[in-house]
């Protein structure tokens, strides 16, 4: 039986859109486990995450002091490969460009997610965005397989790093439709109201608080213009847990005319995620740039209608089933969110586009293709 690992050091305890994708895959995986031997390598204070899989795939615990990014690259390239061989694995999967081998004894399966150090000016400090730009350049010619999650991304492959479209595989992300559908919206409302003191019409962004990536701050000061010009009610709320530059977004809540009104959740966990996208009046996802973006698929499945920039891969992900807004403009986003709001007809008529645009994400049949390329 051929033998499978996956690391899953660079999934951030689940808490990034990374994150999601490993714990999402690894669960569709396991409908294959009669075909292959699945070894998960995982951080120690990672472990509970994937106790959902221990029936079913190897648990590999990796110590805690290989955390850090600098030692979990050295690790990745000097320690696992000696593993690999031991262990005699057929097939490495590194589910982010950010831990690629540069060689191995296993058939070398990466996913790219997105280049955005390529497209988003400071997105990490200069350590970080030379070796997203540089050494994962020649770490991906030397992938036997590079997976890639959107033709946005595949084209960004190829055009920065060479690789020819054809000698990549474009596997869309999926959804659990089992968490992620309209369910009992009148039920989420109460659990919402009685987690966050949630009682009014709001618009949701589901991101972490990265600056100036995932464009909090224009969002903010667009909720300002918003209020400013009417007397809605509606309140923002960004759910999601600090990251690069989150101090920037807190600031400007602080300094927002609207104080009151903007809400901060923190992180959110998976089990109740999906009756947040159920209260919500609205989800709102104005990132400047996106390898995939699952949150905008994940509130349509639930029935929440959408506003959306279309940056990077947004546009293929969202269709033709959001309000579209030009990300750069606080004065385009504010108007979308007023339209929305003033409108119950255009609500509705995104709900349906919207539900139906999510059933194209199935993580059943990308894991088969998955799989497909694991086998070559």
């Amino acid at each position: 039986m051929i033998k499978i690992a996956l690391s899953t050091s660079v999934m951030q305890r689940g808490k990034s859109g990374v994150g999601q994708y490993v714990l999402a895959l690894t669960r569709a995986l396991m409908a294959h486990a009669h075909e292959a031997q699945f070894h998960l390598l995982v951080l120690e204070e990672d472990l509970p995450l994937f106790d959902f899989a221990r029936e079913h795939m190897k648990i590999v615990p990796v110590s805690e002091r290989w955390r850090p990014a600098v030692k979990n690259i050295l690790w990745h390239q000097t320690i696992l490969p000696g593993w690999l061989a031991r262990e005699q694995i057929d097939v490495m999967h590194v589910p982010s460009y950010r831990r690629m081998l540069r060689a191995a004894p296993s058939r070398l399966v990466s996913t790219i997610h997105d280049l955005a150090p390529f497209h988003v000016r400071g997105k990490y400090d200069l350590a970080r965005m030379l070796y997203g730009r540089v050494v994962v350049k020649h770490l991906a010619r030397r992938q036997d397989q590079i997976i890639t999650v959107s033709t946005n991304t595949a084209r960004d492959v190829e055009r920065f790093f060479g690789i020819p479209l054809e000698q990549q595989k474009v596997i869309l992300n999926g959804i659990d439709h089992g968490r992620f559908n309209p369910g009992d919206p009148q039920a989420a409302d109460e659990r919402v109201r009685s987690r966050w003191q949630l009682d009014r019409p709001f618009f949701l962004y589901v991101s972490r608080l990265e600056h100036p990536a995932k464009n909090h701050v224009r969002l903010i000061e667009a909720f300002d213009r918003f209020k400013k010009h009417s007397d809605s009610p509606w309140q923002l709320v960004l759910a999601g847990s600090d990251w690069h530059g989150a101090e920037h977004i807190h600031a400007a809540a602080k300094a927002s005319p609207n104080a009151a009104d903007i809400r901060f959740t923190g992180f959110v966990e998976d089990a109740v995620l999906p009756d947040l996208y159920r209260a919500a009046s609205c989800m709102i996802y104005p990132s400047l740039f996106e390898g995939f973006g699952l949150p905008p698929v994940e509130a349509m499945a639930c029935g929440t209608p959408v506003i959306s920039s279309i940056s990077g891969s947004l546009d293929e992900v969202v269709a033709h089933a959001a309000q579209i807004v030009d990300p750069l403009n606080a004065g385009d986003i504010a108007e979308a969110m007023r339209f929305i709001a003033d409108s119950p007809v255009r609500r509705e008529n995104l709900v349906r586009a919207g539900l139906e645009n999510a059933r194209r994400f199935d993580w059943g049949e990308n894991a088969a293709q998955v799989m497909a390329a694991y086998l070559g």
